[in-house]
């Protein structure tokens, strides 16, 4: 695996700098602006000297935030063989389902120094910078996962090692569709790897379908989905009063799930029409998760159209289904699920092309979850797509849904701050979500930075900190979106102040935000990221340093939670890239 390595403008003080004064500060000052450090960037531009640095080290760091992982289920049950036997308790403790698991392997890690175990869903987001420092290294995370001696036999994905069958959102076929695509140039591209991750996901994708759509209706749950203490309660643990809780991001990322898993099965089919059977496979799924969610129960689903937004449902028995009226991350979960099938495609796929029709003319009923647009070669209209010929789109909110979420995401009141995207409406800070069970009261309230409640330990914060995984999920589904829409879909940016954008323009504006977090103010020269320290904006050995927080404060863009989260939020370098590219 490359390594690369950053040294900012310090030196060894005493004791150390008086016995190797010379000779090692002389290595720190080659080393500093090595060709090794800046041969990755050389061709991008557009970067500020700030933005730069901030870049580089976003992606140096995640290196170091890998290690040496040695974990064995089955050694563990059995104890050390010169030690005492392990009391029998240990049989039936932690991880006793996960005998087959067996890790001798390198490992991108969260954080090393606050949460040096592997976490699957965190490793998927690590990739993708991981992908243009070390592409082989990329590659070899993500299919290790999916090997006989992490995946469980049924097909679960190891979550993380405190917690080896805990649910987390299903982002890995993702990780590994966008490896694929940004390794290198079209023709050049690892089609092997993207076929043995595809074969062994489908039994990831197999036991989500059994394991939590319990009522086969394609609503599924799933827990707390790795969303924390999003919810007013626990979702990973039963309810309070009883009933069942149908998730809006549960099913959302089902959906998600499904498109990508057919973007891939499209793309092995341009060489391989064994794969066109899985892609009718997966659309199909897709279009029947995106009806379910849009019209199940009372012919609106999990959406409430009142508040135009999507929202968990509480069912109970003799009381029917209640929305939980929170604006959170969970309703936008929604968007990510979008997909454009092109004409150019669809015409080196006569098998699939076919049964597409077929299933338009044949099940009218699902119909009003595709959107199609006629184009051709000759059209000057602004609503054209890029691409001329007849394009599908694929995606849960329907255009006047999608205007509507998105009215909430460009609020400044509401998700929309000066550095990214709320986890929680700041509407909530001055109107806290209530609810009442059985005389218990929950409440729930907007909370910017560190928690203030014991849920999953009280140091993680899903209700109003900004956190990459998701704002970065985001700014890629609208860029899909506008692929199809074009300029013929425009949203005002932010909301009250007159100016109109494309969606691309939008993802643009939300990456700019993001990129906020780690750039001195003009004026002041603090990174909102540092919380006003003046020990990073004026000594010398401390100012370059950059910290890749776990999450950030949803209002002054402060740092939260560990300090050296260099797996997902490295993405700040994938914005930086945008920002810099004007794409």
């Amino acid at each position: 695996m490359a390594h690369i390595v950053v040294i900012s403008n310090w030196k060894l003080l005493p004791p150390f700098g008086c016995l190797l004064k010379k000779s090692t500060n002389r290595v720190v000052r080659s080393r500093r602006h090595t060709v090794v450090c800046r041969r990755p960037y050389t061709q991008l531009q557009g970067f500020l000297s700030v933005q730069f640095f901030s870049h580089l080290q976003s992606r140096t760091a995640c290196s170091f935030s890998t290690q040496n992982d040695l974990l064995s289920i089955c050694l563990s049950r059995q104890g050390d063989p010169d030690q005492m036997t392990p009391p029998q308790e240990r049989l039936q403790g932690r991880n006793h389902d996960w005998k087959h698991l067996f890790n001798r392997d390198v490992i991108s890690m969260p954080d090393k120094w606050e949460y040096p175990w592997y976490a699957c869903w965190d490793l998927a987001f690590h990739m993708l910078p991981f992908a243009k420092i070390d592409p082989a290294f990329a590659k070899e995370q993500l299919l290790l996962f999916l090997r006989e001696w992490y995946m469980h036999p049924n097909g679960q994905i190891p979550a993380y090692e405190f917690a080896f069958g805990d649910v987390n959102p299903p982002v890995h076929a993702w990780a590994v569709w966008r490896v694929f695509k940004m390794e290198a140039p079209r023709t050049q591209r690892d089609r092997g790897f993207l076929a043995r991750c595809f074969q062994k996901l489908l039994l990831n994708f197999n036991w989500w379908v059994n394991r939590k759509d319990p009522d086969g209706k394609n609503i599924f749950a799933g827990g707390f989905l790795g969303l924390d203490n999003i919810g007013v309660f626990d979702r990973s643990k039963p309810l309070p009063a009883g009933g069942s809780l149908e998730q809006a991001d549960g099913t959302a990322w089902m959906a998600f799930f499904c498109v990508v898993m057919l973007d891939i099965a499209l793309e092995l089919a341009l060489t391989d029409p064994v794969y066109e059977d899985m892609a009718s496979k997966f659309f199909e799924h897709f279009v029947a998760i995106a009806e379910a969610m849009n019209s199940f129960g009372d012919g609106k689903g999990l959406w409430n159209e009142e508040d135009g937004f999507y929202y968990d449902h509480l069912t109970r028995e003799g009381q029917g289904s209640q929305p939980m009226r929170i604006r959170s991350v969970v309703g936008l979960v929604p968007l990510f699920s979008v997909l454009v099938l092109e004409d150019s495609v669809l015409k080196r796929l006569p098998d699939f092309h076919k049964r597409l029709k077929w299933f338009l003319a044949n099940r009218p009923e699902l119909q009003s979850q595709i959107s199609m647009f006629e184009s051709s070669a000759d059209a000057t209209d602004s609503c054209t797509p890029l691409v001329a010929g007849t394009h599908y789109l694929l995606a849960i909110p329907s255009r006047e849904r999608l205007e509507r979420v998105l009215k909430y995401v460009l609020d400044e009141k509401e998700f929309l701050s000066e550095y990214g995207l709320r986890s929680l409406s700041k509407v909530h800070e001055e109107k806290p979500f209530h609810m009442d069970f059985d005389g218990e009261a929950y409440t729930l309230k907007y909370t910017p930075g560190e928690s203030n409640t014991y849920l999953f330990g009280g140091n993680s914060n899903w209700r109003g900190p900004i956190w990459f995984p998701i704002a970065y999920l985001l700014i890629e589904s609208l860029e899909r979106y506008d692929f199809y829409y074009g300029d013929s879909f425009q949203v005002e940016c932010p909301v009250g102040s007159g100016k109109m954008m494309n969606l691309k323009e939008v993802s643009k504006e939300l990456s700019r935000r993001l990129t906020r977090l780690f750039t001195p103010d003009e004026e002041t020269g603090h990174r909102p990221c540092h919380r006003g320290a003046a020990q990073y904006r004026d000594d010398p050995h401390w100012k370059d340093l950059v910290l890749f927080y776990e999450f950030f404060h949803g209002d002054s863009g402060h740092g939260c939670g560990a300090s050296h989260q260099t797996g997902w939020t490295a993405l700040v370098s994938r914005c930086l890239d945008k920002v810099a590219a004007g794409t």
